[in-house]
């Protein structure tokens, strides 16, 4: 079965990154459709595409790092203007997916990256392709084939290219978190590892997030009272900042999925710089440095 040719595949864009939506119409030798994407007097995002999408494989191109709410909206309406014009598949290709640091429950709060991704299936998409997700769950809140690309194969020949004696480098997990990612990344380069935890690390899974019950009423506590007390969650204390294996001597080259809060990763390179290490490299995918 032959695929689709060029007459069948139209590019769309908003305003989140128009270059790279240029880039890869020029690699792929396809022409951008006409969609002009703005927003009226009143701040609403308004959508017009000038071309015809019946039956055509549409590909949306759009990411969210800047002006992240008005990208997400910009995209929902590019995709549900498709789907109400017959589009016949709506794929989303979205570098870095907006919200996929809210993927886990915190205190009352609520997981936004779910309720992302319900969206956007909601709104005619059939398909996504991101990289690199902050947590590889995420796919599993999508209702439709979400493809999470690698940027390793880049990255890890940015090393051996440009990084002058890799060989007597350690590959740095910042926190125990990113270990396993470090530990990808330490195999394919054999290379050794070092793992940072203590104060700077970013605590995801084990802190208290507030949701247990409060203490019982006086009231309530008199009539219930059966010589058991209410438990209380204590909180827990982190260690001092602390570096486990060797970087003395060695260059520490750091890996993580995205560089936001840019102070994590400048406390970890302090203690690295004073167990030794003569120099430091952060590579990631995603360079929000919001």
């Amino acid at each position: 079965m032959d695929g689709p040719t060029s007459t069948d595949i139209m590019l769309l864009h908003g305003n989140s990154h128009p270059e790279l939506a240029n880039l890869i119409a020029n690699r792929l030798g396809v022409k951008s459709g006409g969609c002009s994407v703005y927003h009226k007097t009143n701040r609403e995002t308004m959508v017009e595409i000038g071309d015809s999408v019946r039956g055509k494989d549409i590909y949306i191109i759009q990411t969210g790092t800047k002006d992240v709410n008005n990208n997400i909206m910009e995209m929902l309406i590019m995709a549900y203007a498709c789907k109400t014009s017959s589009a016949k598949n709506i794929v989303g290709v979205i570098p870095y997916l907006p919200y996929s640091k809210q993927c886990k429950m915190r205190k009352r709060g609520c997981i936004v990256s779910k309720l992302l991704a319900k969206m956007m299936c909601n709104s005619g998409l059939t398909h996504i392709i991101t990289m690199d997700l902050h947590q590889k769950e995420i796919q599993g809140f999508f209702d439709c084939p979400v493809d999470n690309l690698r940027a390793s194969p880049f990255l890890l020949q940015y090393i051996q290219e440009c990084i002058p004696d890799y060989r007597n480098a350690v590959i740095v997990a910042r926190n125990p978190g990113s270990a396993k990612k470090a530990t990808s990344y330490a195999e394919r380069l054999r290379l050794g590892i070092a793992v940072i935890h203590g104060e700077q690390k970013e605590a995801e899974s084990d802190e208290v997030d507030g949701r247990y019950s409060p203490p019982p009423p006086p009231l309530l506590s008199r009539t219930m009272d059966m010589g058991v007390g209410v438990p209380q969650h204590p909180a827990k204390e982190k260690p001092p900042i602390n570096v486990v294996g060797d970087v003395g001597g060695r260059i520490a080259i750091m890996v993580d999925d995205m560089v936001d809060d840019v102070q994590s990763f400048v406390a970890a390179a302090e203690v690295l710089k004073e167990r030794g290490a003569y120099k430091i490299y952060v590579l990631a995918t995603h360079g929000l440095l919001s």
